[in-house]
């Protein structure tokens, strides 16, 4: 049980990285996939009775390369440069050679962008580095997305055929093809921060492993492209959304924005998401990541949550609506201005968003309605709604705010029903 808990927690963190090196010496996905799932049987076989390796990551790499080595060998009449690929995987494990020409420094960042290739629809290339690069699993990636599990899964079939049936080249692009596969680049790395920020089923709230990566990429990404504006806005949200980590659990539970120890958010990560928002705005170029980032900002330089100003949000999510109108995105915004305008006016909106039926199984659309149902004192109302966000809410640490919230209703609604007037 140690050692099956051991390569889960091995493969969730280091599966992405171990897959884009096999990718790179093979770029093939199916044989790499095979390669590294054969690997984990092999570890679940052997770990147990040879014990723990002292590098677990290198571990399963060495066996998975082998065993690429073994099926790159039983294809390579159908495999055009098979020699190069089994000269390659014989030779001791070195850092590619190719990296000079497109300028990208990382292996899963140079990865991230060969997945986001112009001939594959953005929302299927996100979804396939997703899953492949990042080790998002589809579960995951269906709530990113905010659409059936089913539909995802077609998504990420649809990708590798078209890329196996179009015969696209597992290169690095040039640095000129950056910029055509730029939003997509982002797109990943910015699903990545949320699954991390908000896991959909870990048993903690967050996973610090995600967002420390998906940081790290949008690093690379500002160094790699400091011409984009957007890119230095997503690193700003990011660093700006990320200060708050560790006020946003305390002892293992969640506490709300408005609720949290603000001397907890890490202020040093708050400058530098501030200075790279400065930067990328003085660009007058604006995009969807900076107006979340300037969001952010407001909420990291109000001193306390009644300082809040959330008339200038209402407006940022306004333009952001105009930028990506999603139903995500116009969720947020009726909750900004029910913090700004009225209750009544973010409820009545909310209504309409719930009608069209878009985010009907999403559980934070019913947290929402629910939490301005509580703020004017809607109790009973807002209970059903709780309820309803609690049954759709996958992440342990989020039911039981939700819960915690349900049982205050109640509580609230029979102080209510019995206070006597003055």
């Amino acid at each position: 049980m140690i050692h099956a808990k051991a390569l889960d927690a091995t493969a969730r963190r280091e599966h992405g990285k171990i897959l884009a090196a096999l990718l790179r010496v093979c770029g093939r996905f199916e044989l790499a996939e095979e390669a590294l799932q054969d690997a984990y049987v092999k570890a679940h076989a052997a770990w147990p009775i040879e014990g723990m390796p002292a590098n677990a990551a290198a571990w399963l790499t060495t066996v998975a390369r082998h065993r690429l080595l073994d099926l790159v060998r039983r294809d390579a009449r159908n495999i055009a440069d098979a020699e190069d690929v089994i000269e390659a995987l014989v030779a001791p494990i070195q850092d590619a050679d190719d990296r000079v020409d497109s300028g990208i420094e990382d292996d899963r960042l140079r990865l991230i962008f060969t997945c986001c290739h112009p001939a594959i629809s953005p929302s299927a290339a996100t979804a396939l580095a997703l899953n492949t690069l990042c080790g998002l699993s589809v579960t995951e990636i269906a709530r990113a997305f905010v659409e059936p599990e089913t539909t995802t899964a077609q998504k990420l079939v649809r990708a590798k055929r078209k890329i196996r049936e179009a015969g696209i080249p597992y290169v690095v692009p040039a640095k000129e093809q950056l910029p055509e596969r730029l939003a997509s680049v982002l797109s990943v790395i910015y699903l990545v921060f949320n699954e991390g920020y908000a896991s959909t089923s870990a048993p903690t709230l967050a996973r610090a492993d995600l967002c420390a990566e998906a940081l790290r990429l949008a690093r690379l990404m500002a160094e790699l492209m400091p011409t984009e504006p957007e890119c230095l806005g997503l690193l700003a949200l990011m660093l700006l959304t990320d200060a708050r980590r560790d006020a946003r659990a305390v002892d293992g539970e969640l506490v709300p924005l408005e609720e949290q120890d603000r001397s907890r958010w890490n202020a040093a990560q708050i400058e530098a998401g501030l200075r790279a928002l400065d930067s990328a705005v003085l660009m007058r170029r604006p995009g969807s990541y900076q107006l979340q980032a300037a969001i952010s900002a407001l909420h990291a330089q109000a001193d306390s949550a009644t300082q809040t100003d959330w008339t200038q949000i209402s407006h940022l999510y306004f333009a952001l609506l105009r930028h990506h109108p999603t139903p995500v995105v116009e969720l947020n915004a009726a909750v900004a201005l029910a913090m700004s305008a009225g209750i009544d006016d973010g409820l009545a909106w909310i209504s309409r968003i719930e009608a069209r039926g878009d985010l009907n199984d999403y559980h934070l659309l019913h947290a929402a309605r629910a939490d301005l149902l509580r703020r004017a004192k809607r109790f009973t109302e807002a209970a059903i709604a709780y309820q309803r966000a609690i049954a759709l809410s996958n992440n342990d640490t989020e039911r039981r705010y939700l819960e915690r919230r349900l049982i205050s209703c109640g509580t609230d609604l029979q102080a209510s029903t019995h206070a006597r007037p003055a």
